[in-house]
């Protein structure tokens, strides 16, 4: 398995092999029910988890918004966007989630 992923989430999913087949097909099918491009799905799934205040699921769609050609601003502009439905709090921890994520990125890419 892939050790960008978290231990806990490996586990599970090793455990749970048809859960997680199932889970990830429904992702698929509603990633292709409609216009969105790659990008544009993954900021909104941001958005939303930095409205369920999970910083888990915050740190995952950083880092596939970045695969998907999303630029730092543009993730932090997602996370803006949101304020006046999430509230400030809220869009600051998100932020701080968002940043972990660009940190270790912009670490990684100094380092090569």
């Amino acid at each position: 398995m892939d050790s960008r992923y978290p231990s806990f989430y490996v586990s599970v999913k090793t455990r749970y092999p048809e859960y997680f087949a199932a889970l990830e097909a429904l992702g698929e099918a509603a990633r292709k029910a409609g216009p969105l491009d790659e990008k544009t799905v993954h900021l909104v799934q941001l958005a939303a988890a930095a409205a369920t205040r999970s910083e888990g699921a915050v740190h995952s769609h950083v880092r596939r918004a970045l695969r998907s050609g999303a630029k730092p601003e543009e993730i932090r502009h997602a996370l803006l966007c949101v304020t006046s439905t999430i509230g400030f709090p809220n869009v600051s921890a998100a932020l701080s989630w968002a940043e972990d994520v660009l940190e270790k990125r912009k670490g990684a890419s100094e380092e090569d």
